[in-house]
Parts: structure tokens; C-alpha cells; sequence
């Protein structure tokens, strides 16, 4: 079934929108009610503890964004340190660093995202983001990752987060000040798998394929999770920004058989080579999970 779309403007950007969709409708406004009718499976019980705000991004929105439906995998790999503080502007790296695990090596999370349900439609994305101290905060490298992953409080610099919808990509640039760009991404599920295919938005081959084992041992203890991070908005002022998620189901393992990466010679690709990963440390499997995107706020 194909969806019809209406164009809209976003800070003077002509964007295509599914028609009736709940960003047609609503800008990122939508009463729960009218989530409770469209999706009555979903349980919007923490959604009503929350409030928006009004706010100005850039355009008109509401803060947090809420997403009410989704799946995410990640995967966390070592990475070469020199080239990490190479990547982060000076600016930042004033504030937070990169955690350094063992002499010369950082790490990166690499997470893909399917948006079933959300404020803004549905779509799907790819993190890629450096590990760092929160800012102002201790950097112990291993220690403080420790005591991160046991407050479920996440620091992190955004290197590439690629999407396949023009609003995302829109609202992410010019409301979050974050590296988004088109391009397609496929995130599907076999019996055993899940499977992310990334196409290079140059030459729409496949660039990058992430394949992750769907983990038996899941949780179903609701468990919340804040990931933020820090960037340098258009007007260069520090800014920080953070999403927190309800995860519904989850499991993680260390086992590295659990992810196989495929990269090529596309531009994503070669990024990541770049980066020389090492050892993957952790794979998180996150079958369904809610979120609330908060606007960035000066740092």
C-alpha cells in the first residue's frame, strides 16, 4: 500500500510528509488519545507522566519528541583512540572526552533503530557515536564506563546518524544540530536475526550490513536508559541534548558471534574502517522500547 505525501515547510525547507500521517496532523503534538485509538496496543502509561513543552529549534516543535513504538540493536566495538580525539572539535573535547578502555583504545556504539511508531511517522536510523565522560565529569576510562552502564546514563558524541525520511533529516539538522543525511536503511527481521542494510546515498549500493542474532534470554522488566550527548549547534555554542528510553524487552551479550558487520568501499564504510574496530564488548538487543527526545539546551 502506498502512502500519499504532502509537502511542508521546516525552517524554509520544503519537506514531503506522509499525508493525514500524525506530523501532518499534529507537528509532534499529538493528544494521547489519539495514539490510544490509532494504536491500542501500546501502552502509554509513561507517556502520561510526561509533558511537553513548546520550544524554538530552529521551527515550531515540542519537547520531548515522543516515540512510542520501536526496536534498536547496537553493537559496541573498541576503537583507535588518536583518531577518535581527531574527530571531536576542539570545542567539545574541552568538556567531554572520549573513554579510554586500555592504552589507545576508545569505544563506539553502533546502533540501528526502527522507529515503528512515533511524532514523527515511522523511520528508521543509524548511530554511530563516540563514548564520553559526561561534561565537567571524571574520565576513568573503564570505571566510568562502569558507572554509567549501573546509573543506565549514557554520554556520547554523535560522528554519523544517517536516516531514511527527509523530515528526520531535517528536524535532526537544523533542531538537534546532529550529522543526519538521506539515504535508504532496511532494517528487517528473519527467524533468527535481525538484519540492517545501509545504502550509500552516492551510489544506492549496499554500504554497510549489520547482522545481529535476536538473544532468547529477554527481559521484560521495564528498565529506563538516558543517552545523551554533546555537540556544537549553527551559531557554534556548545549544546547538549538527551533522549530517554523505557526499554520493554532487552537482552545483551558479549559474546562476539552475536554481530557480524559487513563493510564495502561506500562512503560509510570507509569511515568506519577508519576508526580500525577492534573487539566488540557488548551487543544489546532491544526488541521493543519507548522514547522522549528532548530539544538541546546550551551547555
Amino acid at each position: 500500500m502506498k502512502t500519499e505525501n504532502t509537502t511542508i515547510d521546516i525552517a524554509g525547507h520544503e519537506v514531503p510528509v506522509v499525508k493525514g500521517g500524525l506530523y501532518d496532523r499534529y507537528r509532534s503534538n499529538p493528544p494521547l488519545s489519539v495514539i490510544a485509538s490509532e494504536a491500542p496496543d501500546v501502552d502509554l502509561s509513561w507517556f502520561k507522566e510526561l509533558k511537553k513543552e513548546r520550544v524554538d529549534i530552529g521551527f515550531e516543535s515540542y519537547s520531548p519528541n515522543f516515540y512510542y513504538k520501536n526496536s534498536r540493536v547496537t553493537a559496541i566495538f573498541t576503537a583507535d583512540l588518536d583518531k577518535l580525539l581527531e574527530l571531536i572539535p576542539a570545542k567539545v573535547l574541552e568538556k567531554v572526552q572520549p573513554l579510554q578502555v586500555w592504552p589507545g583504545r576508545g569505544l563506539i556504539a553502533l546502533t540501528a533503530y526502527s522507529y515503528h511508531y512515533c511524532d514523527n511517522d515511522s523511520y528508521n536510523e543509524i548511530g554511530l557515536s563516540v563514548i564520553t565522560n559526561r561534561p565537567g565529569g571524571s574520565n576513568f576510562g573503564p570505571l566510568t564506563l562502569m558507572s554509567q552502564s549501573m546509573s543506565n546514563d549514557f554520554w556520547g558524541y554523535v560522528l554519523k546518524l544517517p536516516v531514511n525520511t527527509e523530515l528526520a533529516k531535517v528536524r535532526g539538522v537544523v533542531g538537534y544540530n546532529l550529522p543526519k543525511w538521506l539515504t535508504g536503511i532496511d532494517y528487517r527481521e528473519t527467524d533468527n536475526s535481525v538484519v540492517v542494510e545501509i545504502l550509500d546515498s552516492e551510489t544506492g549500493k549496499v554500504d554497510v550490513t549489520l547482522e545481529t542474532r535476536k538473544l532468547s534470554d529477554l527481559s521484560s522488566t521495564a528498565s529506563l536508559v538516558t543517552n545523551s550527548f554533546t555537540n556544537v549547534d549553527q551559531r557554534g555554542q556548545l549544546t547538549t541534548g538527551h533522549a530517554i528510553s523505557r526499554q520493554l524487552n532487552h537482552a545483551s551479550s558479549t559474546s562476539s558471534d552475536t554481530v557480524n558487520l559487513t563493510l564495502s568501499e561506500g562512503s560509510l564504510s570507509t569511515f568506519i574502517k577508519s576508526l580500525k574496530l577492534g573487539k566488540m564488548v557488548k551487543y544489546e538487543y532491544v526488541p521493543e522500547f519507548q522514547s522522549a527526545l528532548y530539544s538541546p539546551k546550551p551547555l
